[in-house]
């Protein structure tokens, strides 16, 4: 639980960003936010929020919504998102990050859904849902593996029944706009140090900037250099993982310096870099945990 001031002082916020060996493929997020906003951007795989205290503001494609005590907050791979407090105090949540082959096996074998399902609803109520999250952080802490694995595997299950859907099918938009926004993609990737500009992307795809910029955005919810700026996140998080410091990776994903690592990466995975390496390496150095 968050920890509070002293009369008269708005709560601290806190927050532990980690992993449970027992749990691979499976982020997981406790906090108690006031201030802190999440920039727009994505996951690769899905967002599973259990509200237990204030109000969650979240920005997506269909218009913001707000998520209480009780309600459950889903977000599908790929999908532009913010959050930041719906309220006067924040909110206070629980959440599950699971990789898209993790829920896929669950819908494998719950569902008839094949490939990667979606949920069909951003918020909604689900006290019991919010309690099996609760359930899934507390026996991770208390490092009992075979109890946090199974409360995330019927949480997931029970969410997939009453709001999974297939997978939307591949399509849509201008002919040429998906093709050139996904080259574009995979130029920004390669060179997430020295990217290349927007004309020159446009030139590479053989478009014209504004079209790209249209063609992107229908694709990914985002401009390019917002998208950019998310991978760049993405890549910090495997170099210190893998135990670079902080001030080479900045260097190594294209970040100017290392507070501008620490800015961005505070924005979207909600805890600064050397928190989310040192959980890493707590896990790391237990038995049993990775290699």
């Amino acid at each position: 639980m968050a920890e509070r001031g002293r009369v008269g002082e708005p709560e601290r916020e806190q927050a532990r960003h980690w992993e449970h060996p027992g749990l691979p493929g499976v982020d997981l997020l406790r906090a108690r936010y006031v201030r802190h906003t999440f920039s727009r951007h994505v996951h690769g795989g899905y967002v599973i929020a259990g509200i237990v205290g204030g109000v969650e503001g979240i920005g997506v494609p269909g218009g913001p919504l707000r998520a209480g005590p009780g309600e459950v907050v889903l977000i599908n791979p790929e999908t532009p998102h913010s959050a930041y407090a719906g309220a006067a105090g924040g909110w206070n949540y629980r959440v599950l990050y699971p990789e898209a082959d993790v829920v896929a096996a669950v819908a494998a074998e719950t569902t008839a859904l094949r490939g990667t399902p979606v949920f069909n609803a951003t918020v909604l109520p689900d006290p019991d849902a919010v309690r099996m999250i609760a359930d899934v952080h507390r026996a991770a802490e208390r490092d009992n593996a075979l109890a946090a694995d199974t409360f995330m595997r019927m949480v997931v299950a029970r969410l997939l029944a009453r709001h999974g859907a297939a997978p939307a099918a591949p399509g849509g938009g201008p002919a040429a706009g998906p093709g050139a926004a996904a080259l574009a993609r995979d130029l920004l990737a390669a060179r997430l140090a020295d990217p290349p500009s927007l004309a020159e992307l446009a030139e590479q795809t053989g478009t014209g900037t504004f079209a790209l910029l249209r063609a992107f955005r229908t694709a990914y919810g985002l401009p390019p250099h917002a998208w950019l700026t998310g991978e760049r996140v993405r890549a910090a998080r495997r170099l210190l993982e893998a135990g670079a410091t902080p001030a080479d990776t900045a260097a190594t994903v294209g970040f100017a310096d290392q507070p501008h690592l620490n800015r961005h990466f505070t924005r979207i995975v909600g805890v600064p870099p050397g928190a989310y390496q040192r959980e890493r390496k707590n896990v790391q150095d237990r038995p049993g945990g990775a290699a």
